[in-house]
């Protein structure tokens, strides 16, 4: 069965599903990275590299989540899987909002770190990415204890969101998890 482009009433479209798990994988390396390069000495080969790494997907991240979000805004949702009550469905879609809100608190205050001192940030040697805001001292300081704090909230939340869809799949046997994979997974 040939996965269709855009979302139907059945389940997620090529895009949402593509994006979905790209998005998915790098917010778990982007923390992985974030985790390692904080503890990386002067002398360290990557005390440079990991940040400007960290920086130019984090960019790219931004890119992503903010097409996922305008397809989602556009494109129609499935829909709810039979047998999911109005009170699942309600935490669902709060869940999935908090998500998404908590992705652009993360993205905005690891934007806020990298421009605190007025400069642009160098997005893979491709193109900067302006500061918008004139260098202020104390913003550094005060975004990185944002980041760092929606970065835990933003993993656990992803992570609990994957049990809920390990469980829905494997307890419930319904059909959550099967239409983020495509149409044709699992059967």
């Amino acid at each position: 069965m040939r996965m269709q482009i855009r979302n139907s009433r059945q389940g997620y479209g090529l895009v949402a599903v593509t994006l979905h798990w790209i998005i998915a994988f790098i917010v778990f390396a982007m923390f992985g990275l974030g985790l390692y390069m904080v503890d990386l000495d002067y002398y360290h080969p990557w005390y440079t590299d990991a940040p400007d790494l960290h920086r130019s997907i984090g960019i790219v991240l931004l890119a992503l989540v903010s097409a996922r979000l305008i397809w989602r805004l556009s494109n129609p949702q499935p829909a709810p899987v039979a047998g999911h009550g109005q009170l699942q469905r309600l935490a669902a879609a709060i869940v999935h909002w908090l998500l998404y809100l908590d992705l652009f608190i993360v993205m905005i205050s690891g934007y806020l770190i990298s421009t605190a001192d007025g400069r642009s940030i160098d997005v893979f040697g491709l193109f900067d990415l302006p500061a918008l805001l004139p260098a202020e001292k104390g913003r550094e300081e005060l975004a990185g204890i944002v980041h760092w704090y929606a970065a835990l909230v933003l993993v656990s939340m992803a992570g609990l969101h994957a049990a809920a869809a390990l469980k829905h799949h494997f307890i419930d046997r319904d059909e959550t998890l099967r239409r983020m994979l495509g149409p044709s997974a699992g059967k």
